[in-house]
C-alpha cells in the first residue's frame, strides 16, 4: 500500500512539495501553523506567485471541483501525526537576527511538536536547509520524543528548487539526495520517488552530513560563479573590455559552462545570500573557518554591485541624484516570481530613494510584497506609467516583458533617453539606434 504523505509547513518549498506529492499519487496531508495560509491552500490558491503551482494544487485540493481530491490541509499537529506514514519538513530557515548564522527555530519546533505524537512508525524527512550536523542531533531528538522510539527514524532529503522551475524541479528532479542510517528508510523513499526515478533521475544515498552539505555547496558554488563574473565585469570596465563576451568565450568551455556567467547586479532571494553566510558560520563553529574564507569576498562582490549601480545612476544623472527622476524595470530578486527578498533591483531602488531620488518602480509581479518592504517608493501599473517623465531608466529585474519593450514607444515617455541595463539582457544596438544613451554593467559604453 502506498504511503500516507505529509508536509510540515506550506510556504514556497512545502506547498510546491504537497502538491507535487498529490501529483505523484499520493493522499497528502499539508499543515501549516497559520490558518489563513490553510484556508487560502484549502482553496486552492497559494500565497506566492510560482509558474504552474496554482493549476497543480486545483487540479488535487480535496473539495474543489474537477479535482482528484488527494491533497488537503490542517493545523493540528495531531491530524498529521494520526495521518502519515512519512513526514517532510518543509518549515523556513532564515539567518538569525543579527548575526550570519541560521535561525533554526522552526525546524526545532516543528520536530518537537510532531515527534511526541508518533505512535506507530513513521520515517520524518528533512527538506530544509540547515546547518551541518543538524540532522543526527534531530534524529536523536525524534527517537527521545517519540512514543513508537526506533520506530520514528529521520531522514534528510534536501530541496533543489529554483524559484520560476520549482514544480518542474519538484516533479523531474535533476537529482535526488537522501541522507539515511537504514535500508528501510532508503527503500521508503525509494518508494515515494518511484516515479522520477523511474523516469531517469539519479538517486543519490549518502550519510546525514553528506546530505545536509549538498544544497550548501552547491548554492555556495553558484554564487561563486556569478560574483567571478561580477568581478570580471569589474575588470571589464576598468579595461574597456565587453563582460558578455568574454562570458560567451569562456562558455564555450564545457568544464566552465556559460550559466550564471550573467554579470549585473548580483544576486539575492531567500536562498543563495542566507546559504552562503550560515555555511560560513557552521564552518566556523566546527573550526575549518579557513576553507571557507573565499565565500566573504563572495559576498562582498555580491553587495558592492548595488553600491555601483547606484555610482553608475548618480553618474548618468550629472553627478547628483537630488530630484532626479529615476524609474525602476523590476523589484523581485529574479524573474517568473514575486519574491523580493533580499532583491538587489529593490535595494538599489532603496538607496537612491534616500540619496534624494524620486524613484517610480515596475514589476510585472512582485508590486505587493516590494510595497510591503519599501513602503515609500512610488509605483507604477505599467512600464510605460514608471518612465513617464523620468531621467533615467534602470533594467534591474531580467522579466521577459522588459527585453519586449519597444525603445521607441518607451522613449516618447521619458524626460531623457538614458537606459542604464543592470542585467545585462537588453539589446544595446536596439536602444542605440533608437536614440537612447545605454549603459550596461562591464561592457563598452559605445
Amino acid at each position: 500500500m502506498a504511503p500516507k504523505i505529509t508536509v510540515i509547513g506550506t510556504g514556497y518549498l512545502g506547498a510546491t512539495h504537497a502538491a507535487a506529492m498529490a501529483e505523484l499519487g499520493f493522499e497528502v496531508l499539508g499543515l501549516d501553523v497559520v490558518p489563513e495560509k490553510v484556508e487560502l491552500l484549502s482553496a486552492g490558491r497559494v500565497p506566492m506567485y510560482e509558474p504552474g503551482l496554482e493549476e497543480l494544487l486545483r487540479r488535487h485540493v480535496q473539495g474543489l471541483e474537477g479535482a482528484t481530491g488527494r491533497l488537503r490541509f490542517t493545523t493540528s499537529y495531531q491530524e498529521v501525526a494520526d495521518f502519515g506514514d512519512v513526514h517532510f519538513v518543509c518549515v523556513n530557515t532564515p539567518q538569525k537576527h543579527g548575526e550570519y548564522g541560521c535561525d533554526m527555530r522552526y525546524v526545532d519546533s516543528a520536530i518537537e511538536s510532531l515527534a511526541p505524537l508518533l505512535t506507530r512508525p513513521a520515517l520524518v524527512v528533512g527538506k530544509s536547509t540547515v546547518p551541518v550536523g543538524s540532522a543526527a542531533r534531530l534524529a536523536a531528538r525524534v527517537r527521545e520524543l517519540a512514543p513508537v522510539g526506533e520506530g520514528a527514524e529521520l531522514a534528510w532529503n534536501p530541496e533543489f528548487l529554483r524559484e520560476g522551475f520549482a514544480v518542474q524541479d519538484t516533479l523531474h528532479p535533476d537529482r535526488i539526495v537522501v541522507g539515511v542510517t537504514s535500508e528501510d528508510a532508503e527503500r521508503r523513499l525509494r518508494e515515494v520517488y518511484a516515479t522520477p526515478i523511474g523516469e531517469g533521475s539519479p538517486f543519490v544515498v549518502t550519510d546525514f552530513p553528506t546530505a545536509e552539505l549538498v544544497k550548501t555547496a552547491a548554492n555556495s558554488f553558484l554564487a561563486t560563479k556569478i560574483s567571478f563574473i561580477n568581478a570580471m565585469a569589474e575588470v571589464c570596465e576598468a579595461a574597456g573590455g565587453d563582460v558578455v563576451k568574454l562570458a560567451d568565450a569562456i562558455g564555450h568551455d564545457d568544464r566552465i559552462g556559460r550559466k550564471f556567467l550573467g554579470a549585473g547586479i548580483g544576486f539575492g532571494g531567500g536562498c543563495l545570500p542566507k546559504d552562503i553566510r550560515a555555511f560560513m558560520a557552521r564552518a566556523g563553529e566546527l573550526g575549518a573557518d579557513q576553507a571557507l574564507t573565499f565565500l566573504r569576498e563572495v559576498d562582498s562582490i555580491n553587495m558592492r554591485r548595488r553600491g555601483h549601480m547606484v555610482d553608475l545612476t548618480r553618474d548618468a544623472l550629472g553627478g547628483t541624484l537630488l530630484g532626479k527622476r529615476v524609474a525602476v524595470l523590476g523589484a523581485t530578486f529574479k524573474p517568473d516570481s514575486d519574491d523580493v527578498r533580499d532583491s538587489p533591483a529593490l535595494n538599489v531602488a532603496g538607496q537612491l530613494q534616500l540619496q534624494g531620488a524620486q524613484v517610480t518602480v515596475y514589476d510585472p509581479k512582485g508590486m505587493d510584497n516590494a510595497r510591503a518592504v519599501f513602503p515609500t517608493l512610488v509605483y507604477a501599473a505599467s512600464a510605460m506609467e514608471a518612465a513617464r517623465g523620468a531621467d533615467v531608466v534602470l533594467h534591474l529585474t531580467a522579466w521577459r516583458e522588459f527585453g519586449e519593450l519597444d525603445p521607441a514607444e518607451l522613449g516618447e515617455a521619458v524626460a531623457v533617453k538614458h537606459i542604464l541595463d543592470g542585467r545585462n539582457s537588453l539589446d544595446p544596438e536596439l536602444w542605440r539606434k533608437a536614440g537612447w544613451t545605454f549603459r550596461a554593467l562591464g561592457r563598452p559604453t559605445a
